[in-house]
């Protein structure tokens, strides 16, 4: 596959071995989203089995975000330092054993630990993916690159949350997770064997290389990282932790994954328990909203992309999206006003709709971290972020009652329109912060 290109390299063609690369991330986000997902598909049959009240069942939902969060300024440090071809095989590799192994779990304290080892494993991922897209998409493509594989998070759960579903109804709860497990150990190992940076990459030319590298991609990150790898030093981090803007996107983080974790661990729950909704029918119809969400972040990206090339500034064509994205957000709480199931999913799918267009925020880690401290950042940026799987599942247990879910709605709705307002009001001027 070939394309025009007047740079560099007069005449020449420029291969388009980048988009290789961002189908390969699409399917580890898909990978990525399905093992974190697929604890709230079995949640009502283990709630059963193991005799789980409310708050401990939002416990073990937010397991995962426990040790992911705690993980990610550590996974982010790493990212800077070792290969993406070598850390997400590896990464990729051991949590599907911990989802594998979660198959044959026979208590609740086996469950919670091996949910802990998923977190804690999966922490780099995100770190790594924007290292990705930094190396190997110019400006210009970047956030259409991310949306695209942001998006595998929504389609690979609208299409395969009923095969799931289905899989828990035939077979049991243990094969949700014993199919998952698989699936990632088998992409780890395609991961290394094809996975290169732009310079290794048997099928980019030099001319695809100058279109990446002129365009403001970094195509020799990693051997600039090479040459400069250091210790860890709590400057740095001070560094990422003490710019307004940066908390701008920190917090706006933390409350766009609120909504996200809402519908990765208490939506089945919602509706077969507090919409009475049966086990197969919610299945399929809880893959309405996440549709809704890959439509939305599709159109995300490739309209912020296509801001940029009409000649609106980098801040604008990032931050229109996702301002906009959190306030559709808050329509969810329309769910809370009817009894009609056709308008309760149009709410949320409206809502996860809003979230998937929102989700483009790593473009703005992208472009505003210090290039020798992507992976710090884009750690402390998952890290805040991700503090909402700790507090969205343990938050909403407490909130709801046995007849009651409405509160949990509001909370999740009023977190939608203060992110939107940390965009609004922290972020200002985008622009690289240099060291």
């Amino acid at each position: 596959m070939q394309t025009a290109y007047t740079g560099a390299l007069p005449g020449a063609q420029a291969t388009r071995s980048r988009y290789l690369i961002m189908v390969m991330l699409f399917i580890t986000v898909v990978i990525n989203y399905l093992d974190r997902s697929n604890l709230s598909i079995a949640a009502p049959a283990l709630k059963d089995e193991f005799g789980l009240d409310t708050v401990h069942e939002g416990l073990i939902l937010s397991a995962f975000g426990w040790t992911y969060a705690a993980m990610q300024i550590p996974g982010g440090w790493l990212v800077d330092r070792v290969a993406p071809r070598l850390l997400y095989a590896i990464a990729l590799i051991l949590w599907s054993a911990a989802t594998f192994f979660m198959g044959f779990a026979s208590s609740f304290v086996a469950l919670f630990v091996l949910r802990l080892a998923v977190g804690a494993l999966e922490a780099p991922a995100y770190p790594i993916n924007n290292r990705v897209v930094t190396t190997w998409f110019p400006e210009r493509e970047r956030a259409t690159a991310i949306g695209f594989y942001t998006s595998g998070q929504f389609v690979g759960l609208a299409f395969l949350t009923p095969v799931l579903a289905w899989l828990q109804h035939r077979y049991g709860w243990h094969m949700v997770f014993i199919t998952t497990g698989l699936l990632g150990i088998v992409w780890g190992v395609l991961w290394f064997l094809v996975y290169r940076e732009p310079r290794e990459f048997r099928g980019a030319n030099e001319t695809e290389i100058e279109l990446i590298r002129q365009g403001g991609g970094v195509v020799d990150l990693e051997r600039r990282v090479t040459e400069k790898k250091a210790p860890f030093a709590w400057a740095d981090l001070g560094l990422v932790m003490s710019r307004r803007k940066l908390w701008g996107v920190y917090l706006g983080q933390f409350c766009l994954t609120s909504t996200l974790w809402f519908f990765l661990t208490w939506f089945p729950t919602y509706l077969v328990k507090y919409r009475g909704m049966d086990f197969i029918k919610s299945g399929f119809l809880a893959s309405v909203p996440f549709l809704a969400a890959f439509i939305g972040v599709l159109c995300s990206g490739v309209l912020s992309d296509w801001l940029i090339r009409r000649g609106a500034s980098v801040g604008m064509a990032r931050k229109l999206p996702i301002i906009l994205g959190l306030l559709i957000s808050t329509s969810m709480i329309g769910a809370n006003y009817t009894d009609s199931t056709a308008w309760v999913i149009f709410f949320l799918a409206l809502a996860f709709f809003g979230n998937g267009l929102a989700s483009i925020t790593w473009s703005l880690v992208s472009t505003l971290a210090p290039v020798r401290l992507l992976g710090l950042t884009g750690g402390v940026f998952n890290f805040v972020g991700n503090l909402s799987s700790i507090c969205t599942p343990i938050v909403i247990g407490y909130l709801v009652t046995q007849n009651n879910f409405a509160p949990a709605i509001v909370y999740v709705a009023s977190l939608a329109l203060l992110g939107a307002l940390s965009y609004i009001l922290l972020v200002g001027k985008v622009e690289r912060i240099e060291m």
